[in-house]
């Protein structure tokens, strides 16, 4: 699957995405503007940055092709590329997956264009902590049953996961593919883990592997920190330095003690209904939303395609429910992200009460 270099010249920089002047057409300079790959590639294209490998799709004629493409001009996985939901798949960690169309299976490629991970799998994830999950044996189950594959989508249906290394050893036999999972937390064990906020696996050398749940993470830090010592200090350590909520023209941005100020006992109020028993509140994993966050200080919760990092930076949102004994029924909801310095609240929407600018 390896085809021919043009060099481009090794280099460690990023490189991003210009257009040409009808903006039909992209191609990638480096951080001093000078231009690494002439404007070319159309269709999906989605990489803003390059760092080590894109998906690159051109037009000739009514021709299309598309392959990947390293830094050294490597061109590899001719007409091979991984699209899911009509879009190609986007580097992680110097890895990007393949789907062989003769096979229709999922394999994986290093940023030098080797195999690395053969195609035998139905799909895999992306790399995580130099990991992935595989699922083999599994059909497909199209939505609509009656009508031809394209343009129908479908869902795997049965099969084995398992926990891979991108040397394709297999780490854990029968692994579920939680995206609940933090995978930059594992730890191997020779016994499981009695901490409730983590999940053990039997590995296949006989041991465990275990790793953070994001879910049971965040709600023992809600209920055991935040609420059991809810101080304007503590939320004010707790709010993101920009916090994005809902008002009657939209949304609202504040910075953060402006927000703690206007607002502190509303929140409070709030979230500490959640200590009580007959609440209705549930708790959902999300990504950071690309059109709402941006910016620098949001960089980093982003791939270079701008996907939001949610197997690293997951927004967990709380959701309060109110039932009025009517058809009307009202929500609550609080998003925190999960950064490097703990949660942050990032995001509030409150329905039966009004925000204070």
């Amino acid at each position: 699957m390896i085809s021919n270099y043009s060099i481009y010249g090794q280099t460690n920089d990023t490189w991003t995405v210009f257009y040409n002047q009808d903006s039909t057409l992209v191609g990638y300079k480096d951080k001093s503007g000078v231009v690494k790959i002439e404007p070319k590639f159309a269709g999906f294209v989605t990489a803003i940055k390059f760092c080590d490998i894109i998906a690159g799709s051109e037009r000739d004629k009514e021709k299309w092709t598309s392959y990947y493409l390293n830094k050294k001009g490597g061109e590899f996985g001719r007409d091979s590329i991984y699209i899911f939901d009509n879009v190609a798949d986007c580097e992680n960690e110097g890895f990007i997956r393949f789907r062989d169309r003769k096979s229709d299976k999922v394999g994986l490629f290093d940023k030098n264009g080797e195999i690395v991970v053969p195609a035998i799998y139905n799909d895999l994830t992306k790399v995580r902590n130099g990991m992935l999950v595989g699922l083999k044996g599994a059909k497909k189950k199209y939505v609509r049953e009656n009508e031809p594959p394209a343009d129908n989508y479908y869902t795997w249906v049965g099969g084995v996961e398992v926990l891979l290394d991108t040397l394709n050893k297999v780490l854990a036999e029968n692994f579920p593919n939680d995206n609940k999972l933090d995978f930059y937390s594992v730890e191997r064990t020779s016994t499981p883990s009695e901490d409730k906020s983590k999940k053990s696996f039997p590995a296949s050398d006989g041991k465990y592997v275990t790793f953070i749940d994001f879910k049971k993470e965040f709600k023992t830090w809600l209920i055991d920190d935040l609420l059991s010592d809810f101080t304007r200090g503590q939320l004010l350590h707790v709010v993101h330095d920009t916090i994005v909520w809902e008002s009657k023209e939209g949304w609202a941005r504040s910075e953060k003690q402006e927000f703690v100020d206007n607002n502190f006992q509303l929140l409070k109020q709030i979230l500490s209904e959640i200590n009580e028993s007959s609440t209705n509140y549930s708790i959902f994993l999300n990504g950071l939303n690309p059109f709402i966050y941006e910016g620098a200080e949001f960089d980093k919760y982003f791939n270079n395609c701008r996907e939001a990092k949610e197997w690293q930076y997951p927004v967990l949102s709380v959701v309060i429910s109110y039932d009025y004994g009517t058809a009307d029924i009202s929500q609550n909801h609080f998003d925190f992200l999960r950064t490097e310095n703990g949660y942050k609240l990032i995001s509030v929407t409150i329905r039966n009460a009004e925000i204070k600018e």
